[in-house]
């Protein structure tokens, strides 16, 4: 894996390194749905990441958040996406980033996370470790819900269904030391897994979202499930990413609070 693992670390930071150079640019904004946006930033990360590995990989799957699938029937998946946190970005708020994830066989084995204005870059290999730039990392110690740091995020369809998280906020924040909304789930989990933060929760993301980060979590020690504490998949809707002590408060907390009252 040592190849691959070059390559994904360099490309990620290549598109970071594009990310960061526009990052004070005005950007063209468009709207796939009412909250849901995309900029030329994104666009144009993905079409480097994208060259990149049909370059190095030619016959390779990519699946990525604004192109259509490329399935060749490859063993070998690379899922992508090229900016995390779009609407921070367009609005110049300094938290984004690039997540790439290699998947073998349907089995994730190699994540990375890019956050390029802090210039940091989170890493893992199944059965390896993880590591921010090249120092092993480990999920926090934090053994009690009351004095965890939390991440969360809301769908795009807040406004629309009432399956919207505002139910699982309430409940969480009532028995969390704090929560953070910051935008961006790949660079959460990936905190997750640098002990920055102890869990996070999250409703309807798709799989560019989470395959690096969940890789992350799982090789610092940490513990990945969907809400009510099953196994998590890649096509999972909805995940659940702790230090690991702290996770059955967590999903005792879900499975304790009214999946419809968003109120």
């Amino acid at each position: 894996m040592n190849n691959y693992r070059q390559f994904i670390e360099t490309v990620a930071s290549e598109a970071g390194t594009l990310l960061r150079e526009r990052f004070h640019n005005r950007h063209i904004v468009h709207y796939k749905g009412e909250i849901n946006l995309v900029t030329e930033a994104d666009q144009l990360s993905e079409a480097l990441i994208m060259e990149r590995i049909r370059n190095a990989f030619p016959g390779h799957d990519i699946l990525t958040e604004e192109s259509p699938e490329t399935a060749n029937g490859s063993d070998f998946r690379w899922i992508v996406d090229p900016l995390d946190g779009t609407t921070n970005y367009a609005h110049g708020y300094p938290v984004f980033c690039v997540s790439i994830a290699l998947e073998v066989e349907g089995v994730i084995c190699l994540g990375a996370v890019y956050n390029p204005l802090a210039e940091e870059l989170f890493t893992a290999e199944k059965g390896e470790g993880a590591f921010l730039n090249g120092l092993r990392l480990a999920v926090s110690r934090t053994a009690n819900l009351k004095e965890g740091l939390l991440a969360t995020g809301f769908p795009y369809d807040i406004r629309e269904d009432r399956n919207n998280n505002m139910n699982y906020f309430k409940a969480m924040a009532m028995n969390a030391q704090a929560i953070r909304r910051a935008g961006s789930a790949a660079l959460d989990l990936a905190y997750v897994a640098a002990g920055r933060f102890d869990g996070l929760w999250e409703l309807k993301l798709m799989p560019w979202d989470t395959a690096a980060g969940w890789l992350l979590v799982s090789e610092a020690g940490g513990v990945v499930t969907d809400l009510c504490g099953g196994p998590y998949g890649l096509f999972s809707p909805h995940i659940l990413a702790s230090n690991g002590l702290i996770h059955e408060e967590m999903v005792g907390i879900i499975t304790k609070t009214d999946p419809l009252d968003a109120q």
